[in-house]
């Protein structure tokens, strides 16, 4: 299997450390990172912020590539940490982002986090970090970010792979009623350590539970808990039972969205392995190295097509993830 097919496999298979309920401060300071923090420091939007993130070089033969890691909205940067061992094994350099607004990074109030604003931020990391082009992997929430960046900065981006992204299906027209922010909100504002590890343990780990797992739910609280106390930022919900943007299941019960069924012993893994595999989406470039071969599929016209992706890049997909 090639390093990236691996790597995408390895996603959700979160590395499982023992960690009970932890007060962390407003940048998550006390949580144990795989790989040292780095902090770009920039202005935008009339505010001071910063975006944390981990820089990891080769471990492996160096390959002269670049891999970036964009996390989903229950995430961090951390939960890549296997993802990083496999590709920085595989002689990938990985850098690995917060977003602002999330985690380790700034969580000004009255930000406008569009998409855009979040692929020119992580853009502007690349270029002060000197790196010219990378292999970008983006899951769930960071999928739909990973494809602005290939739209708005192309250069950019060699390799374009999605797992499992939100941006791609339209639910309104496949029946799922429209939500308003501010009711996204009020469901938000209802989450807490022991919700989010029902939510988890239920979608994530097929009823069972391990402390290790705690470590998860602690870091995603405390994310939580420190944006709310110390901002406006109006969060929505990107998975769940109650979630009308991107649920379970559509209304006809079509289509799961896999990052409730995640890493661990879940049923939910043939979901995954056939109505939601992990997606990615290829660029050719005849002036650069051969990119990793993946198994094409047919494609999805209608998708690519509304997201303005379909001229310029060829939708394809892994056939074989890995054990989850």
């Amino acid at each position: 299997m090639s390093a990236l097919a691996l790597a995408a496999g390895l996603t959700l298979s979160l590395p499982l450390l023992a960690e009970s309920r932890t007060a962390y401060g407003p940048q998550l300071e006390g949580f144990s990172y795989p790989h040292p923090l780095k902090h770009y420091r920039f202005e935008s939007q009339g505010k001071a912020l910063e975006m944390a993130f981990m820089d990891v070089e080769p471990q492996g033969k160096a390959n002269g590539r670049t891999a970036l890691l964009l996390h989903g909205k229950n995430f961090c940067g951390a939960t890549w940490e296997r993802t990083i061992e496999v590709l920085s094994q595989a002689g990938y350099r990985v850098i690995a982002p917060d977003q602002v607004g999330f985690c380790s990074s700034s969580k000004p109030e009255g930000y406008q986090f569009s998409f855009a604003q979040l692929a020119h931020n992580t853009q502007a990391l690349l270029e002060q970090e000197s790196i010219e082009q990378v292999t970008v992997i983006g899951h769930s929430m960071g999928g739909m970010l990973a494809a602005r960046l290939a739209l708005n900065y192309p250069q950019r981006v060699e390799q374009l792979v999605l797992v499992n992204p939100i941006g791609l299906e339209d639910w309104q027209a496949e029946g799922v009623p429209y939500a308003s922010i501010d009711q996204l909100y009020q469901s938000e504002l209802k989450t807490d350590f022991d919700s989010i590890k029902a939510y988890q343990q239920k979608f994530y780990y097929n009823g069972s539970w391990k402390a290790e797992y705690d470590r998860w739910v602690g870091m995603l609280a405390a994310a939580r808990v420190c944006a709310s106390a110390a901002t406006s930022i109006r969060w929505v919900c990107s998975a769940g039972d109650s979630d009308t943007m991107v649920p379970t299941a559509n209304t006809a019960g079509k289509i799961v969205h896999t990052e409730c069924a995640a890493s661990g012993n879940t049923s939910s893994t043939s979901a995954l392995h056939s109505s939601s595999q992990a997606t990615a989406l290829k660029r050719s470039r005849s002036n650069s190295q051969p990119p990793t071969r993946l198994p094409t599929m047919p494609p999805r016209p209608n998708a690519a097509r509304a997201n303005g992706i379909q001229p310029a890049l060829t939708p394809v997909t892994f056939s074989n993830v890995g054990a989850m």
